[in-house]
Order: structure tokens, then sequence, then C-alpha cells
């Protein structure tokens, strides 16, 4: 499959779906979280699904109410004023990677296959991991694997990559796997590499200012009493959700009108909703899920 969808009853029940109302999914992919609620919708219902990958549209479903739109959701606000769209009733954000961007060697998004250095999900970017690996300087480097990835042995890879690349450039992942090897625990190699690639992944795809252009939009495009809800898979854009949907900054910092009333532009903010033992079972990628959502005030 191209992806299984996770938290999906949570999700759907999150978004209090309206028979007739306008739906966005910023993370088509599979299209699991989209078919789920255009079964939700009756005939007035429209639900409109991003995705920067043009593999993406293999899946769109052959539906009236549903429009595919290939575009990075960081510009939902532009592309639903194209077709006319200024408010909406629900937006679903399945963040990270699909699973099939993992189980294809040739978009380099895993250590489990050898390939060229890409982790592009946009494959029309110019912007590669090989760019990244062979011109980001150490500190740089060192700065993204300990901010995306919380790498305690960032200074030090950074380093190791750096004279690494002095003697040839570091094209494929077997060759940024050598250099990874001696910062690897025997038997705790695949714990310790994927925040490794996980975060350059982030940074070639600037995973985090889009999640964030994404929010900050989302509050002028919410129709009163409209709902987002968000998947967030790692600490760091968990933190940007929850702070964002608790106080209305990237910061969680609490505002106050005259009158001592916190002013938010989010009510009835949901905690963090995690799988099932039965859903980690079948699907393991639900293991580090956290599911929010808020209704706009």
């Amino acid at each position: 499959m191209y992806h299984i969808p996770v938290l999906l009853p949570e999700s759907i029940e999150a978004l209090a779906i309206k028979p007739d109302g306008i739906y966005v999914d910023c993370t088509f992919g599979g299209g699991g979280h989209s078919r789920a609620i255009l079964d939700r919708l009756d005939h007035k219902g429209r639900l409109y699904g991003f995705d920067r990958d043009k593999d993406a549209r293999e899946n769109v479903p052959h539906d009236e109410r549903f429009t595919f739109v290939r575009g990075n959701f960081k510009h939902i606000g532009n592309f639903l004023r194209y077709y006319g769209i200024t408010h909406v009733d629900g937006i679903i954000a399945d963040l990270g990677v699909s699973s099939h961007h993992f189980d294809e060697a040739e978009r380099g998004f895993s250590y489990r296959f050898d390939g060229a250095l890409d982790m592009r999900m946009n494959r029309n970017a110019d912007f590669t991991a090989d760019k990244l690996i062979n011109n980001y300087s150490e500190d740089d480097l060192a700065d993204l694997l300990y901010r995306y990835g919380e790498v305690r042995t960032a200074r030090r890879i950074a380093a190791a990559i750096v004279r690494r690349r002095q003697a040839a450039p570091i094209r494929t992942i077997a060759e940024l796997l050598e250099v990874l090897k001696p910062f690897c625990t025997k038997g705790k190699e695949n714990k310790e590499l994927a925040p490794i690639f996980q975060a350059i992944r982030i940074e070639v795809n600037a995973e985090m200012d889009a999640l964030k252009m994404m929010l900050l939009q989302s509050v002028d495009l919410l129709s009163k009493g409209g709902r987002i809800a968000v998947i967030a898979y790692h600490s760091i854009e968990d933190r940007i959700v929850k702070n964002f949907l608790r106080s209305g900054n990237f910061e969680g910092t609490l505002q106050k009108d005259f009158y001592g009333n916190v002013v938010s532009p989010f009510v009835n903010v949901s905690k963090a909703i995690v799988s099932t033992a039965d859903e980690i079972t079948a699907n393991g990628r639900a293991r580090s899920a956290r599911l929010r959502f808020a209704e706009k005030s």
C-alpha cells in the first residue's frame, strides 16, 4: 500500500464533519483520510487534497466533490483562493513521510536501501540531500542534526562528513552510512540512524517552515466552529502544533485581554491522542503518532 492512514477514526471524529462542509486534507498521500472524509460528505460537501509529490495523483478518487492540488500546503491560502474558497470547515494534516516514500529506494528517504541522496518530497525541487551533505558548513550540519534530530553526537558527525567530502563528494546512501557507521552502537543502528535521516529530510523539504505557514493561515481560513486536526510524529513538530493550538503562537505564550481573559484563536484544544496497542501492532509507524485538534473560536 502507498500509505496506511494513522489514527484514522480518531482524526475523522476530531474534525466533527458537517455533511455539506468544505474540508482540506493537507497531506493527501495515499488518500486514506480523504476517502474517510468523502464518506461523510453529502453532494454539497467539498474536499481539497494537497500533495507536492506527483506520485500521489495516482491515488486520487474519481469523485466530483474532490479536487487534487499538487502543491505544498504552506501555500494553502493562495491555492484555495484560486478555487474561490475563502473559508473552510476543517483542515487535517498527517505530517511526515508516506510509507511509499520509505519503500521506494530511489527516493533516498530510507537507510535500508542504497541509492542517490535525494529525500525530496517534490522531485521537481532543486535542493536535495546530496546538496545539503556536500555544501552545508560544519556548523550548519551540526545545528540541523541537533535541532531536528536531537542527535547528541551532532558536532562529531558533522566534522566527519566534512572530512569525508573533502576527499570525494558523498553521493549515495551507502557512502553516507560509511561515515555514520563509527557513531552507531552495534545492535542499535536503526534507532540511531533514524533521527539523523529525519533531520536531513526535514531540512531538505523545509518541513517546519511549511507547518508554521499552514498553521498561521488556518486561523483566517477556518470558519467559526471549524476544526483543525494535526498528526505529528516527533517532538519538534508536535511542540509547534501544541503551542500554536493552545496560544496562537509558536512559543506557547498565552495572551490576555485587558480583563485578564486568555485570548486565543482556538477553543476546545485537545490533549495529545495516541494510537491504541492494536493499531501499533498492525502499523508500526503509528507508535510515535500524536494527534491534536482544536476548534476555531
